[in-house]
């Protein structure tokens, strides 16, 4: 019983991850195709001059909600066998796995680093404070994306071996994590590497007033 319902949870979560917010906004809140607005870094950065501050909190809203009810309902499924702590983690993680490697989108993702700070959170406030502190101020310093996720990543072990000593399974889904993280982060690290990553840029763009 407990392993189907692990496999349930495994399930629903990767369903979940494999979504895409951007489909999804696109549909439901912009109507509008925002897939059409870049690709890799530009988007963000091409998606704000457009939307502003308010459409990247609707954004981030959708993604919010996206990440936390399959975590929600893994907590539900294994407070059945009294391990609601071990259903929430481990459905984090699944989400992150779905958002990186999309069954929906042949198997092409993002870094996930939403859902990274979310499962943090949901493990231990204080592991998801250090994960978003972390992903916020490399992904600021740096301006790449994928650097911010894997610093979040990292963080998030780092704090789990620290603050979860009587959760082990904390800590070995946080270094699952941090691997498939990596794994997914590597193209854009030899990217960096090569001078060949585009930046996030947070100056103001005017020259899409001279597009026709």
């Amino acid at each position: 019983m407990y392993y189907l319902l692990l496999l349930i949870t495994a399930v629903i979560a990767y369903a979940f991850g494999s979504l895409s917010t951007l489909t999804i906004a696109s549909l439901y809140i912009f109507r509008k195709n925002l897939r059409k607005l870049g690709k890799g870094n530009t988007w963000l950065s091409n998606f704000r001059r457009i939307y502003g501050l308010g459409g990247i909190l609707k954004l981030l809203a959708v993604e919010l909600v996206k990440d936390i009810v399959p975590i929600i309902i893994g907590g539900l499924l294994l407070s059945i066998k009294g391990h609601g702590d071990i259903g929430r983690v481990f459905a984090g993680y699944c989400v992150i796995v779905g958002r990186q490697w999309p069954m929906f989108y042949d198997f092409k993702g993002g870094y996930a680093t939403v859902a990274i700070v979310i499962t943090a959170f949901f493990a231990e406030i204080s592991i998801g404070a250090a994960a978003l502190v972390a992903a916020v101020l490399v992904t600021w310093l740096s301006k790449y994306i994928s650097l911010g996720s894997l610093a979040a990543a990292a963080m998030m072990l780092v704090t789990s071996i620290l603050v979860s000593d009587d959760q082990r399974l904390v800590t070995y889904l946080a270094l699952a994590t941090l691997i498939i993280v990596l794994i997914r982060c590597l193209p854009s690290i030899v990217r960096i590497a090569g001078g060949r990553e585009l930046k996030l840029s947070f100056e103001k763009d005017l020259s899409y007033k001279f597009d026709k």
